[in-house]
């Protein structure tokens, strides 16, 4: 009889740990976090020239993680009531109440101090201001703004687009033309992306009063032709590395069609204004960026 006690003690606390493991996932949310690292060490490695210092990657990693983690978990601590109305955020640790909102604030502050802490000490004191701009402007800017107005797209492209400014400063030490048009590529790419969510995910976000798509009523030509015009912007943006001698003609060349792949799903989200439409510019819009930024540093000259 004891030792099936223990087992099921032993069983429930697997159980347990499990669920807050999946509770952390969420918080930070993983897959985006990684996908935002991924861009900044990317940018890293095609700044690079001879021997990588890998330490510098890790902690690179390492506190890029934990500052976008920690952008997450705020985002979902300030957004707690606003998720509960939203089918797609509903069963978010925080708003399910799953997770107390102190201890989502604390694990997110510490991890938001750790990690720029992290980055301005092993990597230079600018990328540690970087940081902490990107993490402050998303947190406390971008996020309450999304109520209040659809600039918010606009003003979160910053902090969206700085990890990959982060990581070429990460390895040079200065924000210089390079730094400025890679930032440019990532920050025009993402209304194109974030409006074709938008697009799909409309009447969940009016649930909650967010307003993201920058037409009224969103869903319409008005919206698509801005979303057209920033995806057609990115065909001459995505060669400007090439011409400033980042990399070579190849990839220069790659940035452009990705840019022509975009303008192509968003004119026929213009013709039609049809959610199958933004589905596949949304589609198009994550295979652009790796695409490219892979382009860029095995095309690196």
């Amino acid at each position: 009889m004891e030792a099936i006690i223990v087992e099921n003690s032993a069983v429930e606390r697997a159980g347990l740990l499990r669920s807050k493991l999946t509770d952390y996932n969420q918080l930070v949310k993983f897959k985006l976090t990684f996908l935002v690292v991924f861009s900044s060490v990317i940018t890293y490695l095609t700044a690079s020239h001879g021997a990588i210092n890998w330490f510098d990657v890790l902690m690179l990693t390492l506190g890029g993680f934990l500052v976008t983690g920690s952008a997450n978990g705020i985002n979902q601590v300030i957004e707690k009531d606003f998720d509960k109305l939203m089918l797609r955020t509903a069963n978010r640790p925080v708003a399910t109440n799953r997770m107390s909102v102190a201890e989502a604030s604390t694990v997110s502050l510490l991890m938001g101090v750790c990690g720029v802490l992290i980055i301005g000490f092993y990597l230079n004191p600018l990328c540690g201001w970087l940081a902490l701009a990107a993490l402050m402007s998303y947190a406390f800017v971008y996020t309450p703004l999304k109520r209040v107005s659809p600039v918010s797209v606009f003003v979160g492209a910053f902090p969206g687009a700085l990890p990959t400014m982060l990581g070429w400063v990460a390895f040079t030490g200065k924000i210089d033309m390079p730094a400025i048009l890679l930032f440019g590529v990532q920050f025009f790419w993402q209304f194109p992306h974030f409006w074709s969510i938008a697009w799909i995910l409309d009447e969940d976000y009016k649930r909650a009063g967010f307003k993201m798509l920058p037409g009224t009523p969103g869903r319409d030509r008005g919206t698509a032709l801005q979303t057209l015009a920033f995806s057609l912007v990115l065909i001459p943006i995505g060669m400007l590395p090439t011409q400033y001698g980042v990399t070579g003609l190849t990839s220069g060349i790659i940035g452009a069609l990705g840019g022509v792949m975009l303008s192509y799903f968003s004119w026929k989200l213009y013709r039609t204004c049809e959610i199958k439409d933004a589905k596949k510019l949304m589609f198009s819009s994550f295979i652009y960026l790796p695409m490219v930024q892979l382009a860029y540093l095995f095309d690196k000259i």
